[in-house]
């Protein structure tokens, strides 16, 4: 039974008993109601803010298994990156080498990379940065792959044409030259036997008497065998693979323009024809557009001993022959 309140009154020395009106009921249960929700969501912000909930427990855990993962992903592709640096050295200073290729460019290697933001979308997030990275690095590995395996599919070819290319390296001498004494002058600066000034000599001469054969020195195709005021008589044979040699100031020709031959084949004979001061066979090297000199092409023909002795002869010749 609820107690009943009462008042003492000053006129009447008497206590009067007090009667709540229904309004100040209202307004005193709404005071209670709103106060406990103040109070109730006082600590709900707490709750919120300072305990996780098992939802939000869960999530947590799982992006901190995921950071752990992209990093143990950052560093395992980092060791994927160091073998790929060997890989790519190794195909470059190696294989190409061995097969006579030009190295695969670094423009290639990392084309696709790097440039403008393809990632932006990611920004904002948490451990954006780490995705990004992550992502980058993965897409420039892929890229490096790609191009590593388009190198090698690229050497097993080279490979399977390596005995094609061995029999087209212009690898013995043009002329029978087997005491040397048929080293004339050298690749190099010569003063030449006209105009009496120092200028390049881009081939080796080999002086013989007139009728001497003249010899492919690597199988090949005959693209000119015609004459002109300098090199008088010539015959020059593209062996593909980037090499092309050339005979000049021949007496004759024993090939035809378009006519295949193989090393050792007789091409023609030396002469003394356009610019010469005797009979001679001029002979010239070009890999890849560029004059070569020939004196480090005869591994075919001569041994260690005979190979110093025709460097000496020929570096000793102050005037070429044409």
């Amino acid at each position: 039974m609820a107690k009943t309140k009462f008042r003492f009154n000053q006129e009447t020395l008497s206590y009067d008993r007090i009667r709540h009106s229904a309004k100040s009921v209202i307004l005193k249960i709404a005071a209670y109601f709103v106060g406990s929700l103040i109070i109730a969501a006082f600590y709900y912000v707490i709750w919120a803010v300072f305990v996780d909930s098992p939802k939000e427990k869960l999530l947590r855990n799982e992006i901190s298994q995921l950071t752990l993962q992209y990093e143990l992903i950052q560093k395992e592709m980092g060791e994927i990156e160091v073998v790929l640096d060997q890989l790519q050295e190794t195909d470059d200073n190696l294989y190409r080498s061995i097969f006579e290729a030009d190295p695969v460019s670094s423009a290639y290697r990392t084309a696709g990379t790097g440039g403008v933001r393809r990632y932006r979308e990611l920004d904002g997030y948490s451990n954006a940065q780490l995705v990004m990275e992550t992502t980058e690095k993965l897409n420039m590995l892929r890229n490096r792959i790609y191009v590593q395996s388009k190198s090698y599919d690229e050497l097993v070819v080279l490979a399977e044409n390596k005995e094609d290319m061995l029999r087209a390296v212009p690898a013995i001498m043009p002329i029978s030259n087997k005491d040397l004494k048929r080293t004339a002058s050298g690749f190099g600066l010569r003063i030449h036997p006209i105009y009496k000034i120092v200028m390049m000599h881009n081939g080796m001469d080999f002086t013989a008497p007139t009728g001497t054969e003249i010899y492919a020195t690597g199988d090949g195709k005959i693209t000119a065998a015609t004459s002109q005021k300098g090199l008088g008589n010539y015959v020059t044979i593209d062996h593909g693979y980037g090499y092309t040699t050339t005979y000049a100031h021949m007496n004759g020709f024993n090939v035809r323009r378009g006519q295949r031959v193989k090393r050792g084949d007789v091409i023609g004979y030396v002469g003394n024809t356009g610019l010469s001061l005797a009979p001679h066979l001029h002979y010239e090297i070009k890999y890849n557009g560029n004059y070569v000199d020939p004196a480090n092409f005869y591994f075919n023909d001569l041994t260690a001993d005979e190979y110093e002795r025709m460097i000496e002869i020929s570096s000793n010749a102050g005037q070429s022959f044409d």
